[in-house]
C-alpha cells in the first residue's frame, strides 16, 4: 500500500518537470508510505513519477518504486496489493522473455504483464490497485484503478500537463494547480454526502471512476474505458438450489480471505460481533499458527441512539482464540480527532463512522499489524441494510399500476399541505418522472429541501436541475446488462458503482493510510461480487429475512447468536453528543461559512438548527470545514498527535513541505448513525 503521484507534460507544454516538483506533491502523501520514497524523471523531463512506499509485499529495497522493466520503456508506480502475482508470476515465467530482478514483488509483475499482454493483463490481476504505468515507446501514460474502485486515484489537466495522485492533496501542491469549488459536485454532495465520480469538490481535479482506464498520449488526447463491469461477468444462478449457492458462497468468501492473508507483514481484522466482521476473522483463522490479532471499538458510557456491541466482538475472538484489542471513545476523541479527518478526506464525505474507522485503524497499527481486513460490501451484495427493507417495499409499490395523473394529483396535494420537503414527496416526485425511487443508500437532502437550501444564486443556477445526472449513467448501464433487472439488482448495482467506491470505501482507504495501515476487503473480491450478483433476487429475500443467503452459507461457520441478533449498522452516539459541547460551535462555524460564502442560505440553517437536524447539520459542517481548510486555506486548530505511530502532523514538520496546506480544525457536530456495514 503506498502513495502514487506524478504528471505528464505534452508535446505544445513549455512545463519542465523537476525532482523538487515531485517531491512536493509526493511527500505531501508521506503517511501512506513511511517505508520508503522514490521518483524518476525522463530525460527529457516531460515525465515524473513518485512514490510513498508502505512495504507489505517484497520488502527488500529492490521492489522500490518507481520501477522499470529492463530496458527502462516501461515505468510503474502502483497503489495497493495483486493478490495472486505469484500465480501470474509462474505464468510469465513459463512462457519465458523476461528478466526479474526482485524476488517476489507485485509492482514487478505489473510490469512484465503489461509487457506480455498489454492492457489486457487486467484481467488477470485479482486485487485492489490504483496503478500508473509510463510507457516510453508509444509516449503514453496510463492511469488505472481497480475494478470496484478499493483505492482512489485523482487527476487533473492544466498548463499542458496532466497531473495524478493517491490524494488530491498531492495535486494542490502543484503552484499551478487552481482551488476552486465544483459547484455541480457542491449539488450533488448534498444529495449523497459525497462527489460521484468522475467529479470531485475542486473544479477541474477529477477522480477515475472504478473499473476504469485513462490512457494519454503526447498530444494530450485522453481516452477513458471501462474495463470491468460487474453484469459482462456473471453468471445467472436460477434454477441453482440454495443449498448450492450458500455452499459456493462460502467456498467463494473462503477463497477472498485466504488471498488477503497474503503479505510479509502482520495482518489483523476488524471485528464489530456483526455476520461479516466475525466471518472474516473465523475464516482468517483457519490454517493460522498463531492467534488472529482482532480490533474493536466502543464508546464509554450508555447511548440510547447507539448500543456498544463489544460483548459480541469478545464472543467471537474468544472463538477463534484472538488476540483482542479494543478501546473506548468518548466525544473528546471525536472532537480531537476533527482536523485530521478532514484533511485526510481532501473532499467533504460526510460519513460520522470516519471517526471510529480511523481509532480502530490506529489501535490495530500501535499492535503491530500493518495489514487489516475489513467487511465492507456484504450488506449491499446480499440485502443487508433494515432501511433496504422500506426502499424495496417503496420501489415495488412504484411499479404497480398507477396513472400517472393520479400522482401528479398527490404531488400537488402534498404541496399545497405545505409537505413537499419530506421524503414521501421525494419519492412520488421520483415515480412521475419515471425514475427509480432508490437513489443510494443515502439520501441527505430532497431536491425540494436543496432548493431550500442553496443561497439565491445557486437557485437561481440548479433551476430545473436534480442530481439525477449523476446516476443516469448508472441506470443505463444496469437497463441495457442486468441480467435480472430487479428492484434489488438496481439498488446493489448503484451502490456498488456511488456509495461504496466513494463513500464506505473511502472512509477505509483515507482513515486507515492515514496511520499508515492497508485495509483489505474480502467481500468485494471481484470474483465474490460476480458470484453476488448472479444469485436471483429472491434467494437474497426470502421470506423477508436480511441477508438470508449468506445467512445460510456462514451458519455453522460464526455462532447462531452472531447469525441471528438484530443489525445495527457501525456508527457513533451523536445524537446525545450533539447535546454536549457541539451545538454552539456547529451554529458558530455554519454562520461563518454562509457569512464568507455564497452557497447556502442562512435561514435555513437556522431552521435546521431548531429542527435540531443533526445528521443534516453534519453533512453541512463537512462541507463548511473543507472550505476554510482547502479553499480559505485557514490556520487553525492543530490535528491530533498519535500515539506510537506517525501522524498527519509528522508529515507537516519533515520533509520539502513547501506546498503543505495548514491543517485545519474546528469543533464540528456529528451526525446520525451510519447504517452502513459492519467490520
Amino acid at each position: 500500500m503506498c502513495g502514487i503521484v506524478g504528471t505528464f507534460v505534452f508535446e505544445n507544454g513549455s512545463f519542465s518537470v523537476t525532482e523538487p516538483y515531485v517531491r512536493r506533491m509526493r511527500d505531501t502523501m508521506t503517511h501512506r508510505g513511511p517505508d520508503g520514497a522514490g521518483i524518476w524523471v525522463s530525460e527529457d523531463h516531460q515525465v515524473g513519477l513518485g512514490h510513498r512506499r508502505l512495504s507489505i509485499i517484497d520488502l527488500s529495497t529492490v521492489a522500490n518504486q518507481p520501477m522499470s522493466n529492463e530496458d527502462g520503456s516501461l515505468q510503474v508506480v502502483f497503489n495497493g496489493e495483486i493478490y495472486n502475482h505469484g500465480e501470474i508470476r509462474a505464468e510469465l515465467e513459463a512462457l519465458g522473455g523476461h528478466r526479474w530482478k526482485t524476488d517476489h514483488s507485485d509492482t514487478e509483475v505489473i510490469l512484465h504483464a503489461f509487457e506480455q499482454w498489454g492492457i489486457a493483463c487486467l484481467d488477470r490481476f485479482r486485487g485492489m490497485f490504483a496503478i500508473a504505468l509510463w510507457d516510453a515507446r508509444q509516449r503514453q501514460l496510463w492511469l488505472i484503478r481497480d475494478r470496484i474502485g478499493v483505492k482512489p486515484l485523482y487527476y487533473s489537466v492544466h498548463h499542458g500537463r496532466i497531473t495524478f495522485a493517491s490524494e488530491i492533496k498531492a495535486l494542490l501542491a502543484d503552484p499551478q494547480q487552481a482551488r476552486g469549488v465544483n459547484e455541480a459536485a457542491l449539488y450533488d454532495y448534498l444529495s449523497f454526502i459525497t462527489t460521484p465520480a468522475p467529479e470531485t469538490m475542486f473544479e477541474g481535479i477529477h477522480k477515475l471512476p472504478g473499473g476504469c482506464w485513462l490512457r494519454v498520449d503526447a498530444s494530450g488526447h485522453i481516452r477513458e474505458r471501462r474495463y470491468w463491469d460487474v453484469w459482462d461477468h456473471v453468471t445467472p444462478l436460477d434454477g441453482v438450489s440454495e443449498d448450492e449457492i450458500a455452499e459456493r458462497v462460502l467456498a467463494e468468501l473462503r477463497t477472498a480471505v485466504k488471498l488477503r492473508k497474503v503479505s510479509d507483514v502482520p495482518v489483523g481484522v476488524f471485528l464489530s460481533g456483526g455476520i461479516d466482521s466475525s466471518t472474516n476473522a473465523r475464516l482468517f483463522s483457519e490454517g493460522e499458527a498463531s492467534p488472529v490479532k482482532t480490533f474493536s471499538i466502543g464508546y464509554q458510557g450508555d447511548y440510547q441512539s447507539y448500543q456498544n456491541e463489544l460483548h459480541y466482538a469478545r464472543m467471537v475472538a474468544g472463538l477463534v482464540g484472538a488476540e483482542h484489542h479494543e478501546r473506548l471513545l468518548t466525544q473528546d476523541d471525536l472532537l480531537d480527532l476533527l482536523p485530521t479527518m478532514v484533511h485526510l478526506q481532501d473532499e467533504p464525505i460526510a460519513d460520522p463512522v470516519f471517526v471510529p474507522v480511523f481509532y480502530v485503524s490506529e489501535l490495530a497499527r500501535q499492535n503491530g499489524v500493518t495489514v487489516a481486513q475489513v467487511g465492507e460490501g456484504a450488506d449491499e451484495l446480499f440485502w443487508g441494510y433494515p432501511t433496504w427493507k422500506t426502499k424495496l417495499r417503496l420501489q415495488r409499490a412504484d411499479a404497480a399500476p398507477c396513472p400517472a395523473a393520479v400522482k401528479r394529483l398527490a404531488l400537488a396535494g402534498l404541496r399545497m399541505a405545505g409537505k413537499d420537503q419530506g421524503h414521501p414527496y421525494e419519492a412520488l416526485r421520483r415515480s412521475v418522472l419515471g425514475q427509480p425511487v432508490f437513489w443510494g443508500g443515502v439520501d441527505a437532502f430532497t431536491d425540494a429541501q436543496k432548493r431550500r437550501l442553496l443561497s439565491p444564486r445557486l437557485r437561481k443556477r440548479f433551476e430545473g436541475v436534480t442530481s439525477w445526472d449523476a446516476l443516469a449513467p448508472i441506470w443505463q448501464r444496469f437497463q441495457e446488462k442486468a441480467w435480472e433487472p430487479s428492484h434489488l439488482n438496481w439498488m446493489s448495482y448503484l451502490d456498488l458503482n456511488l456509495r461504496l467506491p466513494e463513500l464506505l470505501l473511502m472512509r477505509v482507504d483515507k482513515m486507515s493510510m492515514g496511520v499508515s495501515l492497508e485495509g483489505r476487503v474480502p467481500f468485494l473480491d471481484h470474483k465474490f461480487v460476480e458470484l453476488a450478483m448472479g444469485i436471483p433476487a429472491a434467494v437474497k429475500t426470502r421470506n423477508g429475512e436480511l441477508k438470508h443467503i449468506l445467512k445460510k452459507a456462514v451458519r455453522g461457520v460464526i455462532p447462531d447468536q452472531i447469525i441471528d441478533r438484530k443489525k445495527q449498522g457501525f456508527g457513533v452516539p451523536v445524537y446525545e453528543w450533539f447535546f454536549g459541547r457541539l451545538g454552539e460551535r456547529t451554529r458558530h462555524e455554519l454562520h461563518q461559512f454562509c457569512r464568507q460564502t455564497d452557497f447556502i442560505d442562512k435561514r435555513s440553517v437556522d431552521r435546521l438548527v431548531e429542527q435540531q437536524a443533526g445528521p443534516q447539520l453534519w453533512y453541512l459542517l463537512n462541507l463548511a470545514l473543507w472550505w476554510k481548510h482547502f479553499i480559505a486555506g485557514e490556520n487553525v486548530d492543530q490535528p491530533i498527535e498519535q500515539r506510537g505511530v506517525r501522524s498527519v502532523a509528522d508529515d507537516a514538520r519533515s520533509g520539502d513541505q513547501s506546498g503543505y496546506l495548514p491543517l485545519p480544525g474546528a469543533n464540528p457536530m456529528v451526525g446520525a448513525v451510519s447504517p452502513g456495514n459492519d467490520w
